[in-house]
C-alpha cells in the first residue's frame, strides 16, 4: 500500500504546478486507503479551493477542524473559504482560531484584520493589521513593492495607512484629556514626543551622545548628570544608607531572590552586554528586585523593611507595566557593563551606592563618576553609558528611577497615560 505521505507529496507537487484537478485526484486516491489522514484531508481541501469549490472545501475543513482542532492551517483555510462564501463573521472566527495556533501567519492575520474591519471591530482590526505588518517585515517581507507579492501590494499599502491613522488617533486620545485641561502649550513637549514616536517629526537629540531607544521628549535640557538640588528626597534616602546596607548584607548571606539582571531568552548573548578581562563566564550583573517593569516584589519589600520605608519617600516613576524599576544591583569582580542607551529621557536613574570597592565607576556621556557609598547620583541613561568593577570584590548599588526633574506635573500625567496606552497596544499586537 502506498503511504499517505506519498499521496500528499504528489498532490502538493501538482498544486505547485497549477494542476488542481490532478492534485485533488491524488488526494482522493490516498484517502481511499487512508481515510483518516489529516494531511490528505488538508491537501484535498486545498485542491478544492484551487478549483474554487469553496463550499465543498469548507465542509471538508470543518470536519478536519472538528477531528484535529490543533491544526492551525486547517482553521486558516476554513476562514478563507468562508470569506469566499460571504460569511465574514464565520471567517473571522476561523481565522482567529488558526492564527492563535500559528501566530506568524502574517497573510492570514491580514485577512483577519480586514474581516474585523468589515464587521466594524476597528480596535481589534488595528492590532492585527499592525502585527501582520510587523511580523512580515521581521521576515523581510512587505518592506517595499519588491518584497510584497503583487496581489497583496494594494492591500498592504491600505493596511499601513490604516495603521498610521489608527495609532495616531489612539495615542492622541490618551493625552487629549490633559490637553483639554491644561492647554496645548503646556503639553507641547508631550505632543511633539508622540509625533516623534510615530515618525511624524525628527526625534533626535541636539546632543549626539543621547539616543533613547524607545521614546524621546524634546526640549528637555540634555545633561548626563543632574544637580543634587533637583532631588530634595536625597537626604532621607541617604540617611537610611546604613539600614539599607544591613538588609543588603542579609540578602547576600541568604542568596535567595537573586537573579540575572539581563534576559537572554530572546537569543541575546552575554558578550553583547558584559565583559570581563579575566573570564567572560565570570562576568555577572545580578539583581535583587523590589520592582521590575512596574511589578512589585512584595516578599522582597517585606524582607527589607528599612529599604521599603526609604523607598516610600521617593517619588518613583509609576507607569503600569513599565515602571518603577528598583533593585539592588550586584556587579561581580572584573565585570564591565558595556556602553548602551536607555529607553527614554522622560525618566532618570538614581544610584545609591552601598558597597563600592576601589576601581569602580560609572560613565555617562563620556563623563566618569566614581561612586561614593551613601551619596546618591542621578543620570540620564538615554545618554551612552557604561559601568565597571575592576576590583576583586563585589560592587552593589541600589538603582531606582524617577521622572525627569524638569518635567511639569501635567506633562508627567500625560506621559504616564500615553506610555501605558502605547504599551497596552504593543502587548496586544505581540510587540515587545
Amino acid at each position: 500500500m502506498t503511504s499517505a505521505a506519498f499521496h500528499v507529496q504528489q498532490a502538493r507537487r501538482h498544486l505547485e504546478t497549477g494542476n488542481a484537478a490532478q492534485a485533488l485526484a491524488d488526494a482522493e486516491q490516498g484517502l481511499a486507503a487512508h481515510p483518516h489522514d489529516d494531511g490528505l484531508q488538508l491537501v484535498a481541501a486545498q485542491g478544492l479551493m484551487a478549483l474554487e469549490r469553496f463550499e465543498d472545501a469548507a465542509t471538508r475543513l470543518q470536519a478536519l477542524t472538528a477531528s484535529a482542532p490543533e491544526t492551525g492551517e486547517a482553521w486558516i483555510r476554513l476562514g478563507v473559504c468562508r470569506l469566499h462564501l460571504g460569511d465574514t463573521a464565520g471567517a473571522v472566527e476561523a481565522l482567529d482560531r488558526g492564527i492563535a495556533l500559528t501566530p506568524d501567519a502574517f497573510r492570514a492575520r491580514l485577512q483577519l484584520a480586514e474581516g474585523l474591519q468589515v464587521l466594524g471591530r476597528r480596535d481589534e482590526a488595528l492590532v492585527h493589521f499592525f502585527r501582520a505588518v510587523t511580523t512580515a517585515q521581521a521576515k523581510g517581507r512587505w518592506l517595499n513593492d519588491q518584497s510584497t507579492a503583487p496581489d497583496l501590494r494594494e492591500r498592504v499599502r491600505q493596511a499601513m495607512t490604516t495603521i498610521d491613522a489608527g495609532r495616531h488617533a489612539l495615542f492622541t486620545a490618551a493625552i487629549a484629556p490633559s490637553i483639554e485641561q491644561h492647554g496645548a502649550d503646556e503639553l507641547q513637549r508631550v505632543t511633539q514626543a508622540l509625533e516623534g514616536y510615530l515618525g511624524l517629526r525628527p526625534k533626535s537629540s541636539p546632543d549626539p551622545r543621547q539616543r533613547p531607544s524607545f521614546f524621546y521628549v524634546p526640549d528637555l535640557q540634555p545633561e548626563p548628570y543632574f544637580e543634587r538640588a533637583l532631588f530634595p528626597w536625597y537626604a532621607a534616602l541617604e540617611r537610611a544608607t546604613d539600614a539599607i546596607r544591613a538588609e543588603l548584607q542579609q540578602v547576600l548571606s541568604a542568596r535567595d531572590g537573586l537573579q540575572s539582571f539581563l534576559d537572554f531568552s530572546g537569543g541575546a548573548r552575554k558578550g553583547d552586554f558584559l565583559a570581563n578581562a579575566r573570564d567572560l563566564d565570570a562576568a555577572a550583573w545580578d539583581a535583587y528586585f523590589f520592582y521590575r517593569h512596574g511589578e512589585v516584589f512584595t516578599d522582597h519589600l517585606a524582607a527589607c523593611p528599612a529599604t521599603a520605608a526609604a523607598l516610600a519617600q521617593v517619588p518613583l516613576t509609576r507607569i503600569d507595566g513599565h515602571a518603577p524599576e528598583v533593585l539592588f544591583s550586584l556587579l561581580s569582580p572584573g565585570t564591565v557593563i558595556k556602553p548602551h542607551h536607555g529607553v527614554t529621557n522622560s525618566r532618570v536613574v538614581t544610584h545609591l551606592p552601598l558597597i563600592v570597592p576601589p576601581d569602580c565607576a560609572l560613565e555617562v556621556g563620556g563623563v566618569e563618576h566614581a561612586w561614593k557609598e551613601g551619596r546618591c547620583v542621578t543620570f540620564d541613561d538615554s545618554f551612552l553609558h557604561a559601568a565597571w568593577n575592576r576590583s576583586d570584590r563585589l560592587r552593589v548599588v541600589m538603582i531606582l528611577d524617577s521622572w525627569h526633574p524638569r518635567l511639569r506635573a501635567p506633562e508627567v500625567h500625560a506621559l504616564k497615560r500615553l506610555v501605558e496606552t502605547i504599551g497596552d497596544f504593543n502587548v496586544r499586537a505581540g510587540v515587545s
